[in-house]
């Protein structure tokens, strides 16, 4: 089992603390993290840190946790995908999400309609640009070139690079199941160990369909990591994070993260904490977010209680689990972080 990190998320850029995030991976690196995901919500974006972070590093993989599929076209996803692949030796990975209603047509200004559709018919079209091939495309909601006008199919002339991986953000069945017909990797979350057949079962049932196996996805899910004897003490903290994610990842009407958390054992209490969210009793909501959901969800207590989780993971299919370790500082950060890398090699 490997280990991967995060960087950036919907609060990114207030501080400007680049520099700290730099030396949080270069220390990360040191202790044989294997990839860094750089989140783009409504903060900073997925690219540019890592193109930073091209610079400073030698070993660890560069991956985007996501790209908003709504925030760019295919073809320039294509060829900011190829210039990080160039730049850093080829440590690059392109991860891709849909995101949801309220940032797409709030804050991108693009249609959230039908959105896996648009997810295939990007993967396609970058697919056609790293395979050399030109861009010409006629799906219902990519046309290359653009009829009626002066335009003509291109290709691109940075090199062709068929190793660029490619991994999804999906939540719902349908878009689950893609995942396992075309992705190198599925970036995971809402996601337990103890239900871990709601999301793999869909993208094993897409593996199969597509011909390879379910093994052949390298498949990435985590939580926070935080260790101590008090488990009350180290759950209430993550309260508000899973309530606004039940709440607020999405519209009253479209929230993948709460379908998903439904789908995981959990249709209660997602339905509730939503309603209450949605309704401003933000308060109420956090309270209502049973402990052992958020236990199930992490990885905490006691280093015998950390292992038995890791090996949970392990035991449900995860290949890479992605953690987010807890600290005050970021001396206790790296602190949490070796000893989950221990904990990991041991088990």
């Amino acid at each position: 089992m490997k280990v991967s990190i995060a960087i950036g998320g919907a609060a990114s850029g207030r501080e400007r603390n680049l520099d700290a995030q730099v030396e949080f991976v270069l220390e990360a690196e040191k202790l044989g993290v294997h990839a860094v995901w750089s989140a783009e919500a409504w903060g900073q974006d997925a690219v540019a840190p890592l193109a930073y972070l091209a610079a400073k590093t030698t070993t660890i993989k560069l991956g985007t946790g996501i790209m908003q599929i709504s925030a760019r076209t295919p073809s320039m996803t294509a060829m900011t995908a190829l210039t990080m692949a160039a730049i850093s030796n080829d440590r690059f990975i392109l991860g891709l999400g849909n995101s949801g209603p309220q940032v797409v047509e709030g804050l991108q200004g693009r249609s959230f309609k039908a959105p896996l559709s648009r997810m295939r018919e990007t993967v396609e079209i970058i697919k056609l640009a790293f395979a050399g091939e030109k861009l010409e495309y006629h799906g219902k909601y990519h046309e290359l070139p653009l009829p009626g006008g002066e335009g003509k199919a291109l290709r691109l002339s940075q090199p062709a690079n068929g190793k660029i991986p490619i991994y999804l953000a999906t939540l719902g069945p349908n878009a689950l199941t893609y995942t396992g017909e075309a992705a190198d990797g599925w970036l995971g979350t809402s996601f337990t160990p103890e239900h871990a057949d709601a999301h793999l079962d869909r993208i094993k049932q897409g593996a199969e369909k597509a011909g390879r196996s379910i093994d052949d996805i390298d498949i990435q899910v985590g939580g926070t990591v935080a260790f101590g004897d008090d488990l009350d003490q180290l759950v209430q903290p993550l309260k508000p994070g899973v309530a606004f994610t039940l709440g607020a990842m999405g519209s009253p009407k479209t929230n993948f993260y709460n379908e998903a958390y439904r789908r995981g054992g959990w249709q209660d209490a997602a339905v509730e904490v939503q309603k209450l969210w949605v309704a401003g009793n933000r308060e109420e909501a956090t309270k209502r977010v049973p402990d052992e959901m958020v236990i199930q969800a992490n990885l905490l207590g006691t280093e015998e209680m950390v292992r038995d989780r890791i090996r949970a993971y392990r035991n449900a299919g995860v290949n890479t689990l992605r953690v987010g370790p807890a600290g005050r500082s970021m001396q206790e950060r790296l602190e949490t972080l070796g000893r989950v890398m221990d904990l990991v090699r041991d088990v």
